[in-house]
């Protein structure tokens, strides 16, 4: 049968509405659509402008105070004022120049991890360039011809270790398939840091916060999704440990790799994806059952705050320390805590999560921001680490957060 004349009996058949829906559905996305561009929660992307047809960004290496949690702020190296730095997003067949000024005390320099550019670009000091002294500038220029999740970074491993590190996303000619509507980039990082400091020891193999986007749970920003969405994230890691990043309640796609989008037949199913050191990985699911569902690294040390070794017992019967308590106080008063057992200091092993994750933890009120309305009281007692939330939410509640979000936007305009 002619095709047009099958198209147009399927039309009547099936009802106007019907068959011109299933049309639209099965064309495949023009090349000219935009992809959406990726999300960098707690993060943000590095402007650029145009200088005849290049894409220009600038990039400052310098050294940043980051908050990390409520209370805990880190004397930390990275750029444009942040760790991890800026995101750079791009799209492909793009030429783009990038400026490094170097306000750092001592020489650096970047790599583009994963790009295939000339080798005077590649970033590598004493091999493919000079450093770039103190007070010193380098342009790198080169043009993109791959697509996918990559990253930048100082090439100075140390320089690594204190957040001096970023995302660059190269987004495709064609947009992928299926499309998504959410795209959101994690970047992963861990310090060692002692109780009384705030200089991360770059040396150390043992971490105590570990961070998505720089921020430790529960200040990491839940990630908002309607119900029926399709969503991509893309995570990578630039630290000294693997991170096998669990999703609760759904089973993903894995989509992607550091080097490039993978064909669909080889797309592996799971809940958890191992992210080594210097790789990323892209991961995808229909957001297609309502719920605050966790994304975390399933380390369980990455799943706490301020982990230090304790000696003897640190609980008395009932009661818990405040926050900010002398030793004094600590040892013998408190306020009052969760229902246990009257022997539970004669158990061996005891404690373990008893008063670390628990609504005495928290600070729902510290945290608070439109992404975190109607969560449950005491919520982010439960949360530490290398965390955060994916909030797939009906309608109603997608679009009150969103109205939330759009008034918090423009309260800061205004200032």
């Amino acid at each position: 049968m002619n095709p047009r004349r099958k198209f147009f009996k399927s039309l009547f058949g099936m009802g106007t509405g019907a068959a011109l829906a299933q049309a639209m559905s099965a064309q495949p996305a023009r090349e000219d659509s935009p992809a959406v561009p990726a999300v960098t929660l707690d993060g943000c992307d590095l402007p650029f402008t145009m200088d005849q047809g290049v894409k220009v960004f600038h990039l400052i290496a310098e050294p940043v105070k980051q908050t990390i949690v409520p209370g805990r702020t880190l004397d930390l190296w990275g750029y444009n004022g942040s760790a991890p730095g800026p995101t750079i997003q791009a799209n492909e067949g793009d030429r783009v120049r990038i400026i490094l000024d170097n306000h750092l005390p001592e020489p650096t320099s970047i790599h583009w991890h994963g790009l295939e550019l000339p080798i005077d670009m590649d970033g590598v000091p004493g091999i493919a360039q000079n450093s770039v002294a103190p007070g010193g500038r380098f342009v790198y220029e080169f043009s993109l011809h791959q697509h996918g999740t990559f990253f930048y970074h100082s090439h100075m491993a140390m320089q690594e270790m204190v957040g001096m590190l970023g995302g660059f996303i190269i987004h495709p000619k064609v947009p992928y398939s299926p499309r998504v509507d959410k795209d959101y980039l994690i970047a992963l990082q861990e310090y060692a840091v002692l109780p009384n400091s705030t200089i991360p020891n770059s040396m150390s193999m043992e971490y105590n916060w570990l961070a998505f986007n720089g921020k430790c749970s529960p200040a990491s920003t839940p990630l908002i999704v309607k119900l029926g969405e399709r969503v991509r994230v893309r995570v990578f890691n630039l630290g000294m440990d693997h991170h096998p990043i669990h999703l609760h309640g759904y089973t993903f796609w894995v989509t992607g790799h550091e080097g490039a989008r993978q064909p669909e037949a080889i797309w592996a199913r799971g809940n958890t994806v191992l992210v080594a050191v210097a790789q990323a990985r892209d991961i995808e699911f229909v957001a297609d059952r309502p719920g605050d569902w966790m994304l975390h690294c399933h380390l369980p040390h990455h799943m706490m705050n301020q982990m230090v070794s304790n000696v003897g017992p640190i609980t008395r019967l009932g009661r818990a320390v405040e926050a900010g308590a002398s030793k004094h106080e600590g040892m013998a008063m408190g306020t009052p805590m969760l229902d246990i057992p009257k022997n539970a200091n004669q158990i061996p092993l005891f404690p373990q999560d008893a008063f670390m994750e628990t609504s005495m933890m928290a600070m729902d009120k510290e945290v608070e921001k439109p992404e975190t309305y109607g969560l449950p009281a005491g919520w982010s007692g439960y949360m530490g680490g290398m965390m955060t939330l994916v909030r797939v939410m009906p309608p109603g509640q997608y679009d009150k957060i969103m109205q939330l979000k759009a008034a918090q936007g423009a309260r800061r305009s205004s200032r």
